[in-house]
């Protein structure tokens, strides 16, 4: 945040802010094969932690979405209360978890909680305590945020939004987040009718399990509301077709892994002993993929 941007952001804080303040973090759709996984937080001044405590707040889970509606209606009318919430897309979530070097569902996690500390400090707000909701192994998880915030007390806890209002109020924040998200959802493909009767998107549902089966295409998949890095998406493509990219084969006529490798770094500008021979094969074509082929496209190493 720019120095503008900041002085702007402490023009617009409420006084309460200046003072010692709790925030709780939870999130909601973790575990969905559709759709965002969202974190959402809540914080207020310490001072107001016993009022909280009487606005009726509880685990998201436990109410019906009306009464999500709600209560979501209510703390965003409340002056002595803020909130955010981080949607995370998942296209974003299997991306990461497909990617070479994976990062793995929990460090995602990990690092939205991170985030939305980070953007509420930088607002201003004077945080001393954040109670969270567990991922993986609560004392770790707290160890690593104490370490990246080491002015703030942190409380990690299983069933943490059903221990502490201030969770409680984010796991709200964070579900009506989600649930809106999926209803309003607008779908990256035109080309097809997709349906929009997905259910909850989690994977025992039967209209999700419906909605994968009749949504699936046996080359591309999954429309990109669907996570592709959910196990659960697996079972739906024993049919599929297996793509071999013409790229990947060509390389192989190339010869030994090494010059697999030398190939590869010559692209980037790297001599090598076997440049000559490479260029050679670069020119004529051999190793592209039919698409840049045919335009007679070559790949350059300096402009």
């Amino acid at each position: 945040m720019g120095s503008d941007a900041a002085a702007a952001a402490a023009a617009t804080l409420p006084e309460w802010a200046s003072t010692p303040c709790i925030m709780g973090i939870d999130e909601a759709g973790r575990g969905p094969v559709l759709g965002p996984m969202v974190y959402g937080c809540l914080y207020c001044a310490r001072s107001y932690e016993k009022t909280l405590s009487t606005l009726n707040f509880a685990d998201s889970k436990t109410l019906k979405e009306e009464k999500r509606e709600e209560l979501f209606e209510s703390l965003k009318a409340d002056q002595s209360i803020g909130w955010a919430v981080d949607v995370i897309d998942p296209r974003e979530l299997s991306a990461k978890m497909l990617r070479k070097h994976k990062i793995n569902l929990n460090e995602i996690s990990h690092d939205s909680a991170s985030g939305l500390v980070k953007r509420v400090l930088s607002m201003g707000v004077l945080l001393a305590e954040v109670y969270v909701d567990t991922v993986g192994d609560p004392e770790k998880y707290r160890v690593k945020l104490s370490e990246r915030f080491p002015s703030i007390k942190f409380v990690v806890a299983k069933k943490a939004d059903s221990l502490y209002p201030v969770v409680s109020g984010a796991s709200i924040a964070a579900k009506v987040t989600r649930d809106r998200a999926l209803r309003e959802w607008v779908l990256d493909e035109t080309c097809r009718d997709i349906g929009r009767k997905f259910g909850s998107g989690y994977p025992g549902d039967p209209d999700t399990k419906a909605w994968l089966e009749q949504h699936k295409h046996r080359v591309f998949g999954f429309p990109s509301l669907v996570r592709f890095s959910w196990g659960t998406c697996n079972s739906y493509f024993k049919d599929g077709v297996e793509v071999l990219w013409e790229a990947d084969r060509d390389e192989e006529d190339i010869g030994s892994s090494n010059g697999k490798r030398q190939l590869k770094l010559s692209n980037f500008g790297l001599t090598t002993s076997k440049k000559k021979k490479e260029e050679e094969v670069e020119s004529s074509g051999k190793g592209r993929c039919k698409f840049f082929e045919t335009r007679q496209l070559e790949q350059l190493a300096d402009f």
